[in-house]
């Protein structure tokens, strides 16, 4: 793929390094940023990396009024060696195919998704945080460009990525956070988009979550839209339980993202000593066994978090608190064991790593 490049002739004042663990999650972006149109008759074209800036779209883009949008979020890390390492891209370029095509979007090659990336780190290598715990955030996005109104699949889209030097995603840092089980709101529902990375997911998302927060929650915790009595996700992550010493988390069924940190945990826990295994699991089970004891842990795995403990959950009223709201051994074990990998101070012996060059 041959990408033009317009570069900024001098570069922005990057955020203050000195402690790159306060800095905010999606504040702060790069200088620089790639795009890539397509058109009916050429496909995807003219790829180029320019500066960081509006995008120039009608007010009757298809995106605006239909939400035809699908995004991936994914991280890069300075190793000890100074190399720009990113975890399993190849997986997320996947992902991101298999929400455009759940969203009638034409799908890109993934090895020029990848090439697209590797090629805006490289610009932006300055802005990947050298300190554990922060990262480069990378936000591949693709929008329907198409100037019309009518409900059909947009002729022309916009693939655009994104860069953002973040800290910690939760405030609390690597410690537990609380979640909201919500019974009257759903996410998604059999059929939807639930499993595809959209936009429109997370908005409808946004009362429920805003209620968590004001019940001074961190997340929300949801459940099924059928029955709301199986638990299916947090609104961030997918959610893991340790129920009498194994590692369970919902199966996958069309509602509940595929996340990638999800599937690496599945892959990574087994090694560590700890059986997995996928089910539905209720509410009810979940909430009698934190009171009985057969639940040890819970806590969430996503991109921006990589492992989130959770030291209680609010359910109709009432907390239910976890080990008495400290951080788990596993939580500890799996988030070390992933950081790890991640910032190359471990081998990686899946073939996990790519490395930038």
């Amino acid at each position: 793929m041959d990408i033009a490049r317009e570069l900024v002739p001098q570069e922005r004042r990057k955020p203050l390094f000195d402690d790159p663990l306060k800095l905010p999650f999606g504040r702060n972006f790069t200088d620089h940023m790639f795009t890539m149109e397509f058109t009916p008759g050429s496909g995807w074209c003219r790829p180029r990396i320019r500066p960081y800036g509006p995008l120039q779209i009608e007010p009757s883009a298809n995106v605006l009024h239909y939400s035809q949008e699908v995004f991936e979020g994914q991280k890069a890390y300075k190793s000890p060696r100074g190399e720009i390492l990113m975890f399993r891209p190849q997986e997320n370029a996947r992902r991101l195919n298999r929400s455009l095509s759940r969203m009638c979007m034409p799908e890109i090659p993934e090895d020029s998704v990848l090439e697209a990336e590797c090629a805006l780190l490289k610009v932006e290598e300055r802005w990947v945080p050298a300190q554990k715990g922060a990262s480069l955030y990378v936000r591949p996005t693709v929008i329907g460009t198409e100037a019309a109104l009518g409900i059909k699949p947009s002729s022309e889209y916009l693939f655009f990525i994104i860069l953002s030097p973040v800290g910690p995603y939760f405030k609390e840092g690597f410690n537990p956070v609380g979640l909201w089980v919500s019974d009257t709101y759903s996410r998604a529902g059999s059929g939807g988009t639930g499993e595809a990375k959209t936009g429109g997911n997370y908005a409808g998302s946004l009362l429920a979550t805003l209620e968590a927060t004001q019940k001074g929650y961190s997340q929300v915790l949801w459940l099924d839209a059928g029955e709301h009595r199986y638990v299916e996700e947090v609104g961030a992550m997918n959610i893991f339980f340790v129920i009498d010493g194994k590692l369970v988390t919902p199966a996958l069924g069309g509602t509940i993202l595929k996340g990638i940190t999800r599937k690496s945990v599945l892959e990574l826990a087994p090694e560590l000593g700890i059986q997995c295994e996928e089910r539905r699991i209720a509410i009810d089970e979940v909430v009698e066994g934190i009171a009985s004891g057969r639940v040890s842990e819970i806590f969430g795995a996503g991109t921006a978090a990589v492992i989130s403990p959770v030291g209680k959950i609010g359910y109709r009223g009432k907390d239910y608190t976890i080990d008495g709201g400290r951080t788990g051994p596993w939580a500890r074990k799996l988030f070390d064991t992933l950081t790890g990998i991640q910032y190359g101070e471990l081998e990686d012996r899946h073939g996990w790593i790519y490395v930038v060059k």
